[in-house]
């Protein structure tokens, strides 16, 4: 076996003998699904011939790595292993499968500047999914949909300023799921879409966020490549259900889906409404904001007993979680948010919400 060669060693479990790449248990699925360039062994399990042990010490991770990833793009997204299984198979197959990060002219799909296609999208009163042309276009800063394949002006016009993109299967009930966000009159408004194909999908994703890329280095000249990369794409904070009362706190608790997504707190009826019912801005302790577990004495109406107290320097914002776990995730994430000190454009927005009709 190869972990007798080795001797002890710690990392993957798994191996692909034909890429000469050790990889995890997740990964090796993916391996598997493309046998005619990666096969996969266990490296305690299986038995080892000489030649497969010998290719592996010849070649490694980091030799791999340099020959399969000469030319990824700074935009494109690398996944981790908490990302959507879509995005992890499109990168094993964009990298030994495809070859892309080798042969430059692969990337066009993504990296052209311009993408039309068709996706599969939510419709926002009936749930139905429904077949709509997507039109991505730097040059005019914007991403488009059509309600119809003719029509001449677009059902929505969402700027690449304000554009996000995360994949969340589960919520929206598709492997390739992808819910876009963009700012419509400074509220947020979610599209829910996906591709059958996965290919598909992950290069919209990919073309959404070298369009970001692009828009960033205009509106930040001066800013390296690592520090725009983080401002592509974002992955919301936290997701899930609490209670919540009104601003009298004399209401009764309703039940409500929340979305922490960076600085905005936003709730729905359902997970896959269009627009929120609210948004609540959390700024940073440096501002006077603070999140406490439990509620005040006084509270009445909640249902679920475990509570949150979010202060701001306006009013008190009280929720109730399920359970003990629920409350200390929740808490967590505000904590997170809080402790970071706000950059002077968060000003602007926490003003916006200050002075909401």
């Amino acid at each position: 076996m190869l972990a007798e060669v080795y001797g002890e060693r710690k990392g993957p479990d798994w191996a692909s003998f034909t890429l000469g790449v050790f990889i995890c248990q997740n990964c090796s699925a993916i391996h598997r699904n493309i046998p005619h360039i990666s096969k996969v062994k266990s490296v305690l399990l299986d038995a080892w011939q000489t030649a497969e042990v010998e290719f592996m010490a010849t070649v490694g991770n980091r030799a791999a790595q340099a020959q399969y990833e000469q030319k990824v793009p700074p935009f494109y997204y690398k996944p981790t292993f908490a990302d959507a299984q879509i995005l992890r198979e499109q990168w094993i197959r964009a990298r030994y499968e495809r070859n892309e990060f080798v042969h430059v002219e692969k990337q066009e799909p993504y990296s052209a500047g311009y993408r039309e296609g068709f996706l599969w999208k939510r419709g926002r009163d009936n749930g139905q999914f429904l077949s709509r042309k997507f039109i991505l276009s730097e040059r005019e800063g914007a991403l488009k949909y059509f309600n119809k394949n003719d029509a001449r002006e677009p059902k929505a016009f969402m700027k690449i300023e304000s554009l996000n993109a995360t994949f969340l299967p589960s919520k929206i009930g598709n492997a390739n799921g992808l819910q876009i966000t963009y700012l419509k009159d400074n509220s947020t408004r979610n599209i829910f879409v996906y591709h059958e194909d996965g290919k598909e999908i992950v290069d919209w994703f990919n073309a959404i966020r070298a369009a970001r890329f692009h828009y960033l280095q205009v509106a930040f000249p001066g800013a390296s490549d690592a520090d725009l990369v983080t401002k592509l794409t974002r992955n919301f904070l936290k997701e899930g259900y609490m209670e919540k009362t009104g601003p009298k706190h004399t209401e009764g608790f309703k039940k409500r889906w929340f979305t922490m997504d960076d600085r905005r707190l936003m709730y729905f009826k359902d997970p896959l409404d269009a627009y929120a019912r609210g948004e609540v801005f959390i700024g940073s302790k440096e501002n006077n904001y603070t999140v406490l577990a439990g509620l005040p004495p006084s509270t009445q109406g909640q249902h679920w007993q475990f509570g949150i107290t979010i202060v701001t320097p306006d009013r008190k914002f009280l929720f109730a979680c399920e359970t003990e776990l629920d409350q200390r995730a929740w808490i967590a994430a505000f904590q997170k948010v809080i402790n970071r000190p706000m950059l002077p454009q968060e000003y602007a927005v926490e003003a916006h919400f200050k002075h909401k009709p």
